[in-house]
C-alpha cells in the first residue's frame, strides 16, 4: 500500500511513471450504518479550462451523464477493487484545452433529508494504474475534517510542464453539488 498523501499534496505522475497511459481515479467511503447516506452518495467529475470552469455541462461526468464528450473520462461499471465508485481517464486523449479534473462527492438529495458527509466514518480517493490496477495513490482520509458538508471536493488531476500531476484537495461545501457547479461554471 502507498503511504497516504495529505490534503493539498501532489504527486507528479506522469514524471514518477513516464509509461503511465491512462489512470483510474476511485473514490471509496463508509458510512456505518448510515445506509441512506451511503445509498445517496454520488461521485462526480468536472473537466476544466484554463480558467478553471467547465466548457459547457456536457464536461461534468456523473451517473445520468457517464462520459466526457470525446469519451476520455468515463465512469467505470465493473470497478477494480473495493471502491464505490471509479472513473477512468485515457491521458493522451483528454482534449488539450482541459487543464484539470476534478473529482466531487455529494449528497444526492434533497435539503430536509439532513444527511451530511459529517457522518462519514471514511472518505478516500485513490489513483490507479489503469493497464493493471495498481495504486499509485491514495489519499489520507478526509471524513474526520468533514462537519455539515454536503459536498466535497476530493483531489484533481491536472496538466503540468512535466505531464500529469494529481493533488488531493480535501475542501468541503455547506451547499453541495451547486456550490462546487457554481465554482466551476457547470449549469444544474
Amino acid at each position: 500500500m502507498t503511504p497516504a498523501l495529505q490534503r493539498g499534496a501532489n504527486v507528479a505522475l506522469t514524471q514518477e511513471i513516464p509509461s503511465l497511459t491512462g489512470v483510474v481515479l476511485g473514490v471509496r467511503w463508509n458510512a456505518g450504518a448510515e445506509q441512506a447516506l451511503s445509498d445517496n452518495l454520488v461521485a462526480a467529475t468536472i473537466l476544466c479550462d484554463r480558467d478553471n470552469r467547465a466548457p459547457s455541462d456536457r464536461y461534468f461526468v456523473f451517473f445520468n451523464q457517464i462520459a466526457s464528450p470525446e469519451e476520455s473520462v468515463t465512469r467505470r461499471s465493473e470497478l477494480l477493487g473495493d471502491d464505490r465508485e471509479q472513473i477512468e481517464v485515457d491521458l493522451g486523449d483528454v482534449p488539450a484545452e482541459i487543464q484539470r479534473i476534478v473529482v466531487a462527492l455529494y449528497v444526492n438529495d434533497g435539503p430536509g433529508a439532513r444527511r451530511t458527509l459529517g457522518q462519514l466514518r471514511d472518505c478516500f480517493i485513490r489513483v490507479l494504474d489503469q493497464r493493471g490496477g495498481q495504486e499509485l495513490v491514495r489519499s489520507e482520509n478526509l471524513a474526520p475534517a468533514l462537519r455539515s458538508e454536503t459536498a466535497i471536493l476530493l483531489g484533481e488531476l491536472y496538466r503540468h510542464t512535466t505531464g500529469w500531476k494529481f493533488k488531493v484537495i480535501g475542501q468541503g461545501y455547506d451547499n453541495g453539488i451547486a456550490g462546487i457547479a457554481a465554482d466551476y461554471g457547470v449549469p444544474l
